[in-house]
């Protein structure tokens, strides 16, 4: 095993050139920063060229000094990982479905610029691989659409959120006769939403695979920009509709009864949110304090 002074030892070496000043930086005699490169050599072969004032690395020696950069990067994500304490330095990570996705990014960015120190890393993903991510201890925070029944999380209700119909802007919708003449713009989720959502506002209707298909898209952020150029309708989550910059060339149909799903936030139960985790919650309460949102 290398030892971590040795390791010290060589990474100044190469970086300075020359034992003196390496002995210097370090606070050791020159003869201890020759005994640490000489056990690296040892164990690895030649790592140096030795010239009069100088010092020139063997392609060993570059291979060590890459391994010595790859430690000291490591050691920094894992002290960012250790600071759970530290609000305002390290990773936020969170994943969720797409809809509430494209609601909390932009709340996440605003609180990545008020503190430079945090890096975000956020992930779009059905509830399965959400569950998964959080469980696994790849992402700290998590919501989804169905409740989970596992008591390695601890899991709250964040926030609700309707199924919206969306129709062009000057689309008039009074029957599913008018569903049928603008077609449907399907996406992943899109025959379940409708579904759920179209069997309660029109009764008795065909159903949704009865309506011709107009598109498709798996892009999220996307999924409204044939609705907005008048060439179907579709139904997506009120978060997704929000988030949509051209609200002007769109339009929601209000009907009763309306389904509203509950999105669930999570975590691990066995140990406590990090500070940064515990910022972000206060970060994005604002989509709940919200109710017109």
């Amino acid at each position: 095993m290398l030892s971590p002074q040795w390791l010290r030892s060589f990474a100044t070496l190469a970086e300075l050139g020359n034992f003196t000043r390496t002995a210097e930086r370090l606070d050791l005699t020159q003869a201890a920063v020759s005994q640490h490169v000489k056990r690296l050599e040892d164990a690895l072969g030649q790592l140096l060229v030795r010239h009069p004032r100088h010092v020139e690395l063997t392609p060993a020696g570059h291979a060590l000094l890459d391994y010595c950069r790859e430690l000291a990067t490591a050691d920094q994500r894992l002290q960012l990982r250790l600071s759970g304490t530290d609000a305002e330095h390290g990773e936020i990570s969170l994943i969720s479905p797409g809809s509430i996705g494209l609601a909390l990014y932009p709340l996440l960015l605003d609180l990545q610029a008020a503190h430079p120190g945090l890096s975000i890393r956020q992930r779009f993903a059905p509830t399965s691989e959400v569950i998964e991510a959080v469980l696994a201890n790849r992402y700290e925070l998590g919501l989804v659409t169905l409740k989970p029944d596992d008591p390695r999380l601890s899991v709250q209700p964040f926030v609700q959120e309707p199924l919206e119909l969306v129709v062009p802007a000057g689309a008039a919708v009074e029957s599913w006769e008018d569903l049928v003449r603008l077609g449907f713009i399907d996406h992943p989720d899109g025959e379940a939403m409708a579904g759920r959502l179209l069997s309660r506002c029109f009764p008795g209707s065909p159903g949704v695979r009865s309506l011709p298909c107009r598109g498709f898209t798996n892009q999220i952020g996307l999924i409204l920009e044939p609705v907005a150029r008048g060439l179907g309708f579709t139904v997506i989550p009120r978060f997704a509709r929000k988030a949509f910059a051209r609200a002007d060339t769109i339009r929601v149909v209000e009907r009763e009864p309306q389904v509203v799903d509950t999105l669930w936030l999570l975590h691990r139960a066995e140990w406590p949110l990090s500070g940064r985790a515990q910022r972000v919650l206060k970060c994005i309460e604002v989509l709940k304090a919200d109710e017109k949102y």
